[in-house]
């Protein structure tokens, strides 16, 4: 089967939990040939097994002009290598009626994110300014231009608009103008030919939004299947976004309605949905996806890296709590700083590791130093040096340091695994914990009571008083630590392995594949253009192949 692979930001060009998992269905289903489609930063390429190729990459700020990410050393697509001439001249082609056309189209998709109870017209418009696209070479300069913002300004004033776009001015429809230029570059690539998206057997989108939307255009140019993965919904992630603050009411909006109209249009044309967690498809549901066609596939993580600490009943320092992860205000670790501090006025003896995992993001820096402000607030003895080196009851570590130099000895030192977050999609950390039969303290946020599964305790989030409870108990009852841990290792192996997450999407490829039309290419040389019986091993093959050809029986 030949699966075009649709990432973003990731694989094959970076690392990370998106390109650890592209990098392990690639290799794991050997049987099968991957097409890599990859949108957004590119750099240095991951190696590549033999089943795997990158056709097209380009990084989406060449689709209009020079590029802003790294220096890219991978094949490029014709629209990467001279976007910003080539979508000029195409510009400068349009006609009165290709100009009418993508008025038409624009107004079309501007009025379905402005108005209130319209569900067609964004869809119209997306794909009639697709079709544009196609013909014309791709339509960046279009999208920026004055049309496009006068047709946005119409629609926001048309009847039956929603109150906050109506109250947009010029300054909002400028900025929207501009972040719905980008969401659409996807439109402008030379990916949608016989011989790149028209020559897969199945589109498989690592997550939705901007990346899955190639996705659509190849079910509508080609009727190829889509199949999206979601481990975080971009409707989700806009709303979270810290960024999304600092806009005006009209414009956000108007940024929401189109990831909304986006999301909406995307699950309603993927052949099937494959969630992380319960938590992601409650998510999608509730943006319209047909529940019959949503399965929940639980992502896989390495478990054999924490075999030896996991099997190790007698690691771990009884009065040791261990927190993992992205510094960040979401994970509250504020609220825990504070909790420690009710757990040490109780028992003195216990201490906090708080590990860090590098992001190279800048307000990570700033939130880690506002927390090592707090502690030292709380703890002015033990900061001022009052007692000797190591008897601080907090510390501040990096993964991959000199105190914490990988994940499983920072696990393997730890009696109980705390999260404390007020936001959180997929809790890695507590399954990598789990991993290491280690007993754990969450907060109830995103999918962490899914994955717990009664393993762990769980207590509601911005509660230092609960999560100081919690800690305490397990703390003081090593047998029933142990228990838990052992109860959360046993989970973990069965649900959230690589191998249980390759043998969910084995079974969905086929599935998806047996349900849609065979399409006979030439060249085949076959009458199906996927003669199941090619690939099973056995003497009798070569005959089950050239009867399909009408040939001779060897």
């Amino acid at each position: 089967m030949r699966i075009g692979l649709l990432t973003e930001g990731g694989y094959p060009y970076a690392a990370g939990e998106a390109g650890l998992w592209c990098e392990r269905l690639v290799h794991g289903l050997g049987q099968h040939q991957f097409d890599l489609y990859a949108l957004g930063p590119t750099g240095l390429t991951l190696p590549l097994p033999p089943n795997a190729r990158t056709v097209r990459s380009v990084r989406t700020g060449d689709v209009t002009g020079p590029g802003t990410g790294p220096e890219d050393h991978a094949p490029k697509s014709t629209i990467e290598r001279a976007a910003f001439g080539e979508n000029r001249a195409s510009r400068r082609a349009y006609g009165r009626r290709e100009r009418r056309r993508f008025t038409e189209a624009f107004h079309a998709l501007a009025t379905g994110l402005c108005a209130e109870h319209d569900e067609t017209s964004f869809a119209t418009g997306l794909y009639a300014l697709a079709d544009l696209a196609r013909e014309r070479g791709g339509l960046p300069g279009a999208l920026r231009s004055d049309d496009a913002v006068r047709a946005l300004e119409a629609a926001c004033r048309a009847p039956g608009a929603r109150r906050t776009a109506a109250a947009a001015g010029l300054p909002d429809h400028l900025a929207f103008a501009d972040r719905l230029e980008r969401a659409l570059r996807p439109l402008s690539l030379d990916w949608y030919e016989d011989e790149a998206l028209g020559a897969v057997d199945l589109c498989h989108a690592t997550a939705g939004g901007t990346t899955a939307l190639p996705g659509l255009l190849a079910k509508r140019f080609f009727g190829t299947p889509l199949l999206v993965t979601e481990y975080g919904v971009q409707l989700r992630a806009h709303y979270l976004s810290p960024a999304v603050a600092d806009r005006s009411a009209p414009l956000r909006a108007l940024l929401a309605a189109l990831h909304g109209r986006l999301a909406a249009e995307t699950y309603g044309q993927a052949a099937l949905l494959t969630p992380g967690n319960a938590h992601a498809r409650r998510w999608q549901e509730k943006c319209g996806a047909d529940r019959d066609r949503i399965r929940t596939v639980h992502p896989g993580l390495a478990a054999d890296r924490f075999a030896e600490v996991g099997e190790d009943e007698e690691s771990g320092d009884p009065a040791t709590l261990v927190w993992v992860g992205r510094v960040e205000p979401a994970k509250d670790l504020v609220a825990l700083l504070h909790a420690f501090a009710e757990i040490r006025a109780r028992q003195p003896d216990v201490r906090l590791r708080i590990v860090a995992v590098p992001t190279g993001e800048p307000c990570a820096d700033a939130y880690l130093t506002h927390c090592k402000g707090f502690a030292a607030q709380l703890f002015p003895d033990e900061a001022a040096g009052a007692h000797a080196v190591g008897e601080n009851p907090v510390t501040f570590e990096e993964l991959g340091g000199p105190e914490a130099p990988t994940l499983e000895d920072t696990y393997a030192s730890a009696a109980v695994v705390v999260l404390s977050s007020v936001v959180e999609g997929f809790p890695t950390s507590l399954v990598e914990a789990m991993f290491c039969a280690r007993a754990t303290v969450s907060t109830d946020v995103g999918a962490v009571v899914e994955v717990i599964g009664g393993t762990g305790l769980v207590v509601p989030p911005r509660n230092p008083r609960a999560l100081a409870d919690a800690c305490l108990a397990l703390l003081r009852e090593p047998e029933r630590r142990y228990r838990l841990g052992a109860a959360a290792r046993a989970r973990a192996l069965e649900l959230f392995t690589v191998d249980q997450n390759l043998a969910a999407f084995r079974g969905i490829y086929l599935e998806l594949l047996s349900h849609a039309p065979v399409r006979h290419r030439p060249g085949d040389g076959v009458l199906f253009a996927h003669p199941a019986e090619a690939h099973v091993p056995g003497s009798w093959t070569h005959q089950a192949v050239t009867a399909g050809t009408g040939a001779p029986d060897a």
